[in-house]
């Protein structure tokens, strides 16, 4: 059993087959929890995202309750292209199910080229041009937030980055975990934590989000190493339990 969904009928061969095409497939982009692969079909490329089969709690819940992370991508992307903001085009999705139960998905977009992503410049101090690309990131990330786009995986390989003549055009992937909703000063802040960057890098994006939002700035500097630091305190944190049980 399946179901699917695919913007333009001429992919539903693509999409039926997917799993064929996947396993055919040795150009992986990620592998993870979840696995990127690019894809042609019919001479054009398409980025793949197969993800996880979710516990067997999970799949009770994506197949009665929850859209599944497969369905969120597409129907997150649908929204983001509405509100004028970058992101691969969607084609669909297929979810697949055994015995009622939710097991394999893949969420299918098209092929972005593109230079590099914001990892690139906000970790390399010695790029050139890298105070202003990174004022032209934090200019698309107010933009974002103006339209009330919050992304929950906004870490530094999730936003790509394509040199134009005389400037950057930016766009966001891996947004099954995007909210739509009014977005304050604090959650503005806390939206640049999982970049996970030094604090002179901190400071400078958040004078150029008060300089764009008119904030205050010293608030503004305030709260992002709030969050900055609330995050990687946890992390460090989640490290040294896992150590101990471990035992290493």
């Amino acid at each position: 059993m399946f179901k699917y969904q695919v913007i333009n009928k001429k992919y539903e061969d693509f999409l039926l087959n997917i799993k064929e095409y996947f396993q055919k497939s040795d150009h992986t982009i990620h592998q993870a929890r979840n696995q990127l692969k690019v894809i042609s079909y019919e001479n054009k490329k398409y980025v793949v995202k197969a993800f996880k089969i979710p516990n067997l709690l999970n799949q009770i819940v994506y197949a009665y309750i929850r859209n599944s992370k497969a369905k969120k991508s597409y129907l997150n992307a649908i929204e983001l292209l509405k509100l004028n903001i970058s992101t691969p085009k969607p084609i669909g999705y297929i979810e697949f199910y055994r015995h009622k139960l939710f097991k394999e998905s893949y969420y299918v977009s098209e092929f972005v080229e593109y230079d590099f992503t914001i990892r690139e410049p906000l970790r390399n101090k010695t790029l050139r041009k890298r105070e202003e690309i990174i004022k032209e990131f934090v200019k698309f990330t107010y933009n974002l937030h103006q339209k009330g786009v919050f992304h929950k995986d906004f870490s530094a390989g999730n936003t790509l980055v394509l040199k134009k003549e005389n400037n950057y055009d930016f766009s966001i992937v891996d947004i099954n975990r995007l909210e739509l909703k009014t977005i304050t000063l604090d959650l503005a802040m806390k939206n640049f934590d999982k970049l996970w960057l030094d604090e002179d890098t901190l400071i400078f994006i958040a004078k150029e989000y008060a300089q764009l939002s008119g904030y205050n700035e010293k608030e503004c500097i305030d709260k992002i190493i709030f969050y900055d630091k609330k995050l990687k305190d946890f992390v460090q944190k989640r490290r040294k339990i896992k150590k101990r049980i471990l035992g290493k």
